[in-house]
């Protein structure tokens, strides 16, 4: 009843200024100009769809953006991605030829692929291989021993396990402490006993569920005949030359700025007879309104109750819950690497260690012109759902543990001091995908055939990461173009 109440209220609001201002007419509105709505709006347009995208910062990108000072070339969030599926390949080739090569994609070295766990005062070298799996001192002996049963160890049957509970089960309780634990605070700055594993990492879970084991699965997984399109997802880490800015910026130019309105506030939208209506103030506080056959929400979950207020509240409720994990992150910069070795991707820092930090990645030694020539750029990551006070401490404090981990940590000398320093708080970093995810997806796929035009997108499903935002785009685009 009270979102029918809600429902009439805006729609009688919307009657009146329909007969005011005649609306504008698109193809397609996209609400966020982040990475999934403006992929999703270069895609479109790339097919001669009408697009417009409206976004409440005054700037493209979203959680992306890249800064530059003093010689350095640093992130404020995303600092890398993957290119675990075709289409981010095939995206980043599209783009290097609308931008005129303007935005290049840029892959690490291989010594990117060396990943570092903190352990007894030191950063360690995460297996690689067999030899270095049985040598390392990262897990307890018992465990290495256990991992040769994996492949006939029972399979799980609570579709609900969280990732903690099925890496203990299956790989022993060191494997979680020194290598899922810290992988899952790179990813999701999350905890292994409240994420879901069939929705936090599907793919594993699948493994086990069908091969019944993670080294059979992977094996077969290896052996199953690949297309010149499959071969596309390298799996390498990837960036823009330049910085990651290089990829909103080159999709904003090749939608056309006219097509995007930034700094918009009061954003809502609402189904009506011609379509769905989408009223807004401009960035000069002036009110618009825009028609369209569909509409792309990208935006997170907590705005979405305000953008769409004809949902019901408990339907609504389910989706809106969803939890986010705070991150800090800090770019710190040195012009003098005093010899160090950082010739790999990051070192990551398991919870049971208990250091004010999440890890620490080393952006310098994966891409170019990141750091002045013999100097090193790092990226601190402090927060997350299991420490979310950290993000209260004042610029002095967290400058302490920055200069703290510098020597102690990435072992700099006494004399030396980092030359730069930027901190970058974001309350709303992360999606945590726990119990609640299902019945998200379920409330998200039951609004969507409800109210057929409206898309619901973003990072509140289909993964968090730039490459499942990419894929989630391209999709959402190829679904709307098979429908005209």
């Amino acid at each position: 009843m009270q979102g029918q109440i809600v429902f009439a209220t805006f729609a009688l609001g919307f009657q009146i200024m329909v007969k005011e201002q005649k609306p504008d007419t698109t193809d397609v509105m996209v609400v966020g100009a982040g990475l999934t709505g403006l992929t999703a709006a270069y895609h479109l347009s790339q097919a001669g769809q009408k697009v417009h995208v409206v976004e409440q910062q005054d700037r493209v990108g979203g959680q992306i953006r890249t800064f530059r000072a003093d010689g350095f070339v640093f992130e404020s969030g995303p600092t890398t991605g993957s290119v675990s599926t075709p289409e981010v390949a095939e995206l980043m080739s599209a783009l290097a030829v609308s931008s005129g090569g303007q935005c290049q994609l840029e892959t690490a070295p291989d010594s990117a692929k060396r990943r570092l766990i903190w352990k007894g005062g030191r950063f360690r070298d995460l297996p690689s291989g067999p030899l270095s799996a049985v040598t390392t001192p990262l897990f307890r002996f018992s465990d290495k021993l256990r991992i040769l049963g994996e492949p006939w160890r029972k399979k799980g049957d609570d579709p609900d396990e969280s990732v903690g509970s099925l890496a203990r089960r299956r790989l022993g309780k060191s494997f979680v402490d020194y290598a899922v634990d810290p992988f899952l605070s790179g990813v999701y700055a999350g905890n292994p006993d409240t994420l879901i594993t069939r929705y936090a990492l599907p793919k594993l879970y699948n493994l086990e569920q069908t091969y019944g084991s993670f080294i059979r699965g992977s094996i077969a997984k290896a052996k199953e005949p690949k297309t010149d399109r499959d071969r596309l997802a390298t799996k390498k880490v990837f960036s823009a030359v330049g910085g990651l800015s290089q990829i909103p910026s080159a999709e904003a130019a090749a939608i056309g700025y006219q097509h995007i309105s930034l700094g918009v506030k009061d954003v809502r939208v609402m189904p009506s007879p011609e379509g769905w209506l989408t009223t807004f103030v401009d960035c000069e506080g002036q009110p618009r309104q825009m028609l369209s056959r569909y509409v792309v929400t990208t935006c997170g979950a907590y705005s979405l109750p305000q953008l769409l207020p004809f949902v019901a509240k408990e339907q609504m409720a389910k989706i809106a819950s969803l939890h986010y994990a705070p991150v800090m992150e800090v770019a710190v910069g040195v012009r003098n690497d005093f010899g160090g070795d950082y010739r790999a991707f990051g070192g990551l820092v398991p919870t049971c260690e208990h250091k004010h930090l999440l890890g620490i990645l080393f952006p310098s030694s994966c891409f170019q012109g990141r750091a002045p020539r013999g100097g090193v750029l790092f990226s601190y990551f402090m927060g997350g759902v299991k420490h979310p006070e950290l993000l209260d401490l004042s610029d002095g404090e967290v400058e302490q543990y920055v200069v703290r981990y510098f020597h102690e940590m990435l072992k700099f000398p006494s004399q030396a001091e980092p030359d730069l320093i930027r901190i970058f708080r974001h309350r709303r970093a992360i999606p945590q995908y726990e119990a609640s995810s299902g019945e998200r997806f379920a409330a998200v796929g039951s609004l969507q055939q409800q109210h057929p035009g409206l898309i619901i997108g973003g990072n509140l499903r289909d993964g968090i990461g730039m490459a499942h935002r990419i894929t989630q785009a391209a999709r959402i685009a190829a679904e709307i173009i098979q429908q005209k």
